[in-house]
């Protein structure tokens, strides 16, 4: 399976960049199991409960541990949100309000209006 990763508005590609080469390399390991993994591991990527359909990528290395938050667009397209290190058990709930109110954005760009609405 091949997913498309699409990353929406300045978030991600600011966090990435502020990244040293091997921690964007270890991030670009992860996304190309998202990308190319039909079923990945929950290690790296799992739906959190409670939430408008989130989705958390773990990246893990020895001194960090950083979350890539996103949600799926029709399937095969993952739509990155916001990215933060994560410092504690869960995920703080400043960052799944950033990444709903993300993907409400994007799909109101979109498709004019939620996803649900239009699809369902």
């Amino acid at each position: 399976m091949i997913r498309k990763i699409f990353a929406y508005k300045d978030n991600f590609i600011n966090f990435y960049k502020s990244q040293d080469s091997k921690i964007q390399q270890k991030i670009e390991y992860v996304l190309d199991l998202v990308r190319f993994e039909r079923q990945v591991p929950k290690k790296f990527y799992k739906l959190l409960e409670n939430t408008d359909g989130i989705w958390e990528i773990r990246v893990i290395t020895t001194f960090k541990s950083i979350r890539i938050l996103c949600f799926q667009d029709r399937g095969n397209l993952e739509i990155l949100t916001n990215c933060f290190l994560k410092k504690s058990q869960k995920t703080p709930k400043k960052e799944l309000k950033t990444a709903e109110r993300l993907k409400k954005q994007f799909l109101i760009e979109k498709y004019g209006g939620s996803k649900d609405e239009k699809f369902n």
